[in-house]
Formats: C-alpha cells, structure tokens, sequence
C-alpha cells in the first residue's frame, strides 16, 4: 500500500481523481506508468534525490492521468500531470487556493511551447534546487521541442555563479556592465562540461541593473524566482523591472514567484509566522508574479508545509517537463 507524507488529508481528494481516470489505487496508476515504460520515482528523484514519497506518488498520478488522456504531445502532457499535482493539494491550504499543482503543469506546457524560446531561474545560485531543475529541463525539454529552449540562470555574485557553474557542468558567463551608459558586454564564457549541462548558462550580476540587462541580453520569456538568500536585494526587484520594461516595449514575459506562504522569512511586522500573516517575500511576488507559487524554491519540507508536496518549486518545474516528455515519448 501506498505509504506517503499527509495522506489521511489528501486522499479523498486523490480517490476522486484516480476515480474519473479509472483507475482503483495509486498503485494501479503507478503500474499503469510502469507498463507504458515510464519509472516515475526514478524521474523525481532524479531531479532533487530529497524529494519526499508523495512527490514521487504526486507524479505517478499526474503520469498516469496524462496517459490516460492519451496527450501524445509533451506540452498538453504536462497540463495533464497538473491535474494530479492538484489532487495532492490538501483541502484548505496554501496551495490549493492557489492552484498551484494545475499551475506547475501549465508552466511545464509553456516550456515545451515553442512559443517559449528563454527560461530563467532568477537568482538560481542561492541553492542547488535551480540546478536541479535546469538539469531536468536541460535533459528532457528539447526531446519535445523543434527548437531548443534556452535555460540560464540569472542571480546575485559572480564568485556564487562561477561555482555553481563549475559544480554542474554548466557554462558560466561573466558579464561586465557600464552603470553610466547602461551597456552589458560579455567578458568571457566558459563551458564546465561537453553535454547537455554545458547548454545552460549561468550569470552572476553584481547588482540589480546588471540583472535586468541580462535578462535584456538574453530576451527571457518565463521567470520563474528563488527565494532563499536575496529576495529583497535581487530577484523580485529584478522580474519586477524587467516586467515594467516588458510592458512598455510590448514583449510579452510570464513571471513565477515561487516562494512565499504562510511562514515564509522576513515578515513585515516582525513577529511569528500566522495562518494571517504573509512574509514579505510573498508580498514582493504578488507585485510581479503571474502566477504564485507557494513555499520554498528549494527545501521539500516548506513546500509540504504549504499544501502541495515535498518537492522544492524549482526542482518541481524540472520534474514536470521531465514527465511531460516521458509520457509524449511513450504515446508515439
């Protein structure tokens, strides 16, 4: 029997769902998957190894309901694991008012849009989850797409993407910005590996400006933010300038704040956390974000606090795509 993090609030919903798709149990979803060639635990493990068991059993479903729905093409594949994200969701949280299951799987789709030509984890260097979730993309995405999706990761500190560069494989770009003219020219880059890693590039800017020309630079279409270490200094100032600037020059850009939540850090007025009080960091992300996520981009256990599952949000996007593309392959 099926064995994970909250059951007892989760499965009714869940029952309701593997109910319209036919199927009795999870375990029968998870061998539905199995018989079509796809090891779901294998895929989010892959991703982030720390990933609690009901991330594992909240993508079996999603799996298993995409193929029921026989979405043989990646991007509707995804919204379709979003459905079984969403059953996860226990009643009444964070999460689930948000919709945040079905709006991870629509996130995946756009990715696998070829409407979608640049994804950024902005301020991806402040935890491994950014790389996580760029190497899940980095793996999977461009099996479904005609064009490759191009993946970088935009965040505070050069030193910190230098070293997250050299960690993972990635190519790390140093750029130099002109504060008097506004100009960001390319220094170097330098490639940490020959494989598909190496096609991710990572950026480290010594400030806020300098963020919003790479995201200029490189002509971002989806954001989606971390949430860890400069929320106040970097990465919501940043997708909040460059949306303003997006707006006025009629480019079209879908920011994620994927943080924030009841009990999320630096709460205005300086008190514990409330089922009230929302932490700062989530009300930057409200004034930017398309859509919200909630809890952490990376710590399994700020996400489940918040209704979803164990799975940071960054490694979560990696999984999605990563599925998506299991189930297109598996349809063929």
């Amino acid at each position: 029997m099926a064995q994970f993090e909250g059951k007892e609030r989760r499965m009714p919903k869940i029952e309701k769902c593997l109910a319209e798709y036919g199927f009795a149990t999870l375990e029968e979803a998870r061998d539905f998957c199995l018989e079509k060639g796809i090891n779901v635990e294998e895929i989010v493990k892959g991703v982030q190894p720390i990933a609690f068991e009901n991330a594992v059993w909240a993508y079996t479903l999603g799996t298993a309901v995409a193929l029921k729905k026989g979405a043989n093409k990646a991007a509707d594949a995804a919204e379709a694991i979003g459905i079984g994200l969403q059953a996860f969701c226990v009643p009444g949280s964070v999460a689930e008012q948000r919709n945040v299951g079905q709006g991870h799987g629509n996130l995946g789709a756009m990715l696998l849009r070829e409407e979608t030509d640049c994804f950024c984890f902005l301020a991806g260097h402040e935890s491994f989850a950014a790389a996580e979730g760029a190497i899940g993309i980095a793996r999977t995405a461009n099996k479904a797409r005609k064009t490759p999706l191009r993946v970088i990761l935009n965040g505070l500190g050069k030193d910190a993407a230098y070293i997250i560069s050299r960690i993972n494989g990635f190519t790390y770009v140093e750029t130099s910005f002109d504060f008097s003219t506004g100009e960001l020219s390319v220094v170097r880059e330098v490639a940490f590996s020959n494989g598909e890693k190496a096609a991710v590039k990572c950026y480290g800017a010594n400030d806020v400006l300098e963020g919003v020309a790479i995201m200029k630079k490189e002509n971002v279409d989806v954001s989606i933010t971390g949430n860890s270490t400069n929320p106040t200094r970097f990465q919501h100032l940043v997708a909040g300038t460059y949306k303003k600037w997006a707006m006025e020059n009629g480019k079209k850009y879908f920011s994620v704040a994927s943080g924030g939540g009841t009990g999320r850090t630096l709460h205005p007025d300086n008190v514990a956390a409330g089922p009230a009080s929302y932490g700062l960091t989530d009300s930057m992300g409200r004034m930017h974000g398309d859509a919200q996520f909630a809890g952490s981009s990376s710590v399994p256990a700020h996400v489940e606090m918040m209704g979803l599952m164990g799975m940071g949000n960054n490694p979560m996007v990696g999984a999605t795509v990563a599925c998506a593309v299991a189930v297109e392959e598996a349809l063929k």
